[in-house]
C-alpha cells in the first residue's frame, strides 16, 4: 500500500513534467504551517535556479495542472513559490477506510531478512543494575520491529561469562573455601551436582574480589604487592579456564548455571526474552580456526607480545590502533570473542544484518572489530554491522543514576521504586481493589519505564525523573495508557447495547480534529517505516503522543455516542481504529496496555 504522501508526491510529478519541469523537485512534506495548509510542496523555489524563472510563475504552471485532482481540495501558490495542500475528504476517508482493512496498516513488508540481535551483556556473577536497563529495552523494541517487518530475528544476550571477571571470583572462592575440591590438584572424583553457593553470594563475591585488586596513593607496599598478587593469580585462574582445566571449568559452570536463572527471572519482570542464552565462552571453539584463517590471509602479526590486526583505512582522520585478536600468551580478550562469535553467527545463521545494542561509549571497539571480521571475511561481503550505540540514563544532576546513597542501583530496586509510585498515584485517585491495583500498576510501571528510555533518542543521554515519567500528563508512558484506556471503556459501553458492526467504514470529518485524527492515522505506515528503517523507537514514541493529544482534544469536542446511527458507528469505527494502532505501537514499544486504570 503506498503511503500517503507518495499518492500525493505521484500527482505533483506528473504536473511538474506536464510543464517541463524535472519531477525531482515534486517532493511533498508535511506543512510546517499547519495552521495555512496540511501538506507543501517547495520545489519550485529551486527548479528557478535551474530554469531561470520565477518561481512564483513556475508553481503558478503547476497547481493550473492540479486543480481538478481529487486528491487536493485546495492548492494554491502563497509568494515566492510555496505551493500549499489541503487534501480532499473523500480522498483521505478512503485511505484510511483501506487501512482499516490492511492486517498491517498498509506497511509495506521488506524483502524478508535473517537479524541477529545482541542487546544483553550482563556479566554473570554480577546482579543487574540500571546500565542494563537501556540495552534490554531498546533491544526488546527493535526485535519487536523487525519481526513486524517479517523478519527472522535472533535475540542474543551475549553474557559477559570468559573475561577477567571469572577469574577474579575464582580466586575469590578459592580464598575463601581453600577445601572445595575444585581446587584440588588431586581430586578424581565426579564433582557435586549441588551448588555450593547462592546468587547473593556472588553478588558479595565479586566486589570483594575486584576491591582486592585495588591500590590508591596511600597503600602501603604489602597492600600493594597483596593486591598485584591477587591480580595475577586472577589472571591465571582466567587462563586455566580457557584452556578448560578441569575443577575451574566445572566450578565455572555452576556459576554461570545460578546466574542464568536469576537474569532469567530480572528480565522476565521487564518482559524482555532472547532466543540465545550464549555468552562469549560459546565463541572459544571458533577462536582455533578465525587465528589460522587470520594467518594464512597474513594480516594477524605479532605487536608487542600480543597479536593484531591493521585497521587503519586511508580515509580516518584520526590514527585508529590495531585490533587486538589475542593478548600475550594467546588469552582472549573482548575483541576475540566479539569476533569469534560474529564468525560463529555466520556460521549458524548466515544473518544479512547484526544489530549491536551497546553503550555508546564502545564505539571505537565495535569500529575496529567490525573493520577486522571484514578484512578476515567472517562474515559475507553484503551483510550488514550495525553499532547501535545507547547514551547514558543520568540523574537529575546529570551524572549517571544511582542510589541515594550514591551506589549503582540494582535494576530490580528501581522496577520496585518506580511500580510504588504508579501504585501510590492509583490508590490515591481511583477506588480499586488492592489486587487489580497491584496487577495494574505493573504494566503501567512497566510502561513509564519503556517509555521514558525509548521516547528518547538512542545516542542521546537523558535525565531519569521518576516523579515525571510516572505522571499521567504529558509525554509519558502512562498518559499513553490513560488515553487507550479510555478508548477501550467508550467501546466496551457501546458494544454493552449494540452488535458487532458490519459496515467498517469511517464518514467524511465534520470537526476539524477529526481531520488531522486523519490525517496522523494516514502516515502510520510511514511512521512505522521510519521507525524501522531507522531502529528509531523514539519516533513512534512521538507519533504515538501526538495521536493521544489528538484523541483526547476529539474526546472533548466531539459528543461520541451521541447522534444518528450512522454517526455514531463512524465515530466507532474510528476508535476503534485508533485503539488498535495503540495496541500495535505499545506492543512494539514493549508494553501493554490495561483494560482499566
Amino acid at each position: 500500500m503506498k503511503k500517503i504522501i507518495m499518492l500525493l508526491q505521484e500527482k505533483m510529478e506528473k504536473a511538474f513534467f506536464e510543464c517541463g519541469y524535472n519531477e525531482k523537485y515534486a517532493k511533498i512534506i508535511v506543512s510546517n504551517r499547519p495552521d495555512l495548509c496540511e501538506f507543501q510542496c517547495d520545489g519550485a523555489l529551486a527548479a528557478a535556479k535551474e530554469y531561470k524563472k520565477a518561481p512564483f510563475l513556475i508553481a503558478d504552471e503547476v497547481v493550473g495542472k492540479c486543480k481538478n485532482c481529487e486528491e487536493f481540495e485546495k492548492i494554491e501558490v502563497v509568494k515566492p513559490g510555496f505551493i500549499n495542500i489541503i487534501v480532499s475528504n473523500d480522498f483521505l476517508v478512503n485511505y484510511c477506510n483501506e487501512i482499516i482493512n490492511n492486517e498491517k496498516f498498509g506497511c509495506e513488508m521488506d524483502k524478508e531478512k535473517t537479524v541477529v540481535i545482541d542487546y544483553g551483556g550482563p556479566n554473570v556473577a554480577k546482579p543487574l543494575h540500571v546500565g542494563h536497563l537501556r540495552p534490554a529495552i531498546i533491544g526488546e523494541s527493535i526485535k519487536r520491529i523487525h519481526k513486524f517487518f517479517d523478519n527472522k530475528v535472533i535475540g542474543d544476550v551475549h553474557l559477559g561469562d570468559w573475561g577477567l571477571q571469572m577469574g577474579l571470583v575464582i580466586e575469590e572462592m578459592k580464598v575463601r573455601h581453600p577445601e572445595w575440591c575444585y581446587f584440588d590438584e588431586n581430586y578424581q572424583g565426579e564433582y557435586p551436582t549441588e551448588v555450593p553457593f547462592t546468587v547473593s553470594d556472588l553478588e558479595e563475591i565479586y566486589p570483594c574480589a575486584s576491591a582486592k585488586t585495588k591500590t590508591n596513593e596511600n597503600s602501603t607496599e604489602d597492600e600493594v604487592k597483596k593486591a598485584n598478587e591477587f591480580k595475577e593469580n586472577a589472571r591465571l585462574n582466567t587462563s586455566y579456564l580457557q584452556q578448560g582445566k578441569k575443577g575451574y571449568y566445572d566450578l565455572w559452570k555452576k556459576i554461570v548455571e545460578i546466574s542464568i536463572a536469576d537474569l532469567k527471572k530480572n528480565y522476565k519482570k521487564l518482559d524482555v526474552d532472547f532466543d540465545l542464552w550464549l555468552g562469549e565462552s560459546d565463541s572459544q571453539k571458533y577462536v582455533e580456526e578465525m587465528v589460522k584463517k587470520m594467518q594464512s590471509m597474513g594480516i594477524l602479526y605479532e605487536s608487542d607480545g600480543a597479536m593484531v590486526v591493521d585497521v587503519q583505512e586511508p580515509e580516518d582522520s584520526a590514527p585508529i590502533n590495531p585490533c587486538m585478536v589475542l593478548k600475550t600468551g594467546g588469552v582472549s580478550c573482548y575483541q576475540t570473542t566479539d569476533l569469534a562469535t560474529i564468525m560463529q553467527r555466520e556460521k549458524d545463521f548466515s544473518p544479512d544484518e547484526i544489530i549491536y545494542v551497546v553503550d555508546k561509549r564502545q564505539d571505537l571497539h565495535f569500529v575496529q572489530v567490525f573493520r577486522c571480521a571484514r578484512r578476515a571475511k567472517l562474515i559475507k561481503d553484503t551483510s550488514k554491522l550495525t553499532f547501535l550505540g545507547f547514551g547514558t540514563m543520568n540523574g537529575k544532576d546529570g551524572k549517571p543514576f544511582k542510589t541515594r546513597n550514591g551506589g549503582v542501583m540494582r535494576l530490580e530496586s528501581l522496577i520496585k521504586e518506580v511500580k510504588q509510585k504508579i501504585y501510590n498515584k492509583i490508590k490515591e485517585t481511583k477506588d480499586v481493589s488492592d489486587e487489580d491495583t497491584e496487577n495494574i500498576s505493573d504494566i503501567v510501571s512497566l510502561a513509564a519505564l519503556k517509555y521514558a528510555d525509548l521516547s528518547n533518542q538512542i545516542a542521546k543521554d537523558y535525565i531519569f525523573d521518576i516523579d515525571k515519567f510516572t505522571s499521567f500528563e504529558g509525554n509519558t508512558g502512562p498518559y499513553i495508557l490513560y488515553t487507550a484506556v479510555r478508548i477501550k471503556s467508550i467501546l466496551r459501553k457501546y458494544y454493552e447495547n449494540n452488535d458487532e458492526i458490519k459496515n467498517k467504514d469511517i464518514q467524511a470529518p465534520r470537526e476539524d480534529i477529526e481531520k488531522k485524527i486523519l490525517i496522523t492515522i494516514a502516515k502510520y505506515n510511514e511512521i512505522l517505516e521510519d521507525t524501522y528503517n531507522n531502529n528509531a523507537p523514539h519516533i513512534l514514541c512521538a507519533y504515538l503522543y501526538e495521536l493521544a493529544n489528538l484523541f483526547n482534544v476529539f474526546y472533548q469536542k466531539v459528543r461520541i455516542l451521541q447522534g444518528d446511527k450512522k454517526t455514531i458507528q463512524s465515530n466507532i469505527v474510528l476508535l476503534t481504529l485508533i485503539k488498535d494502532i495503540f495496541e500495535n505501537g505499545t506492543e512494539l514499544l514493549g508494553f501493554k496496555i490495561p483494560d482499566k486504570m
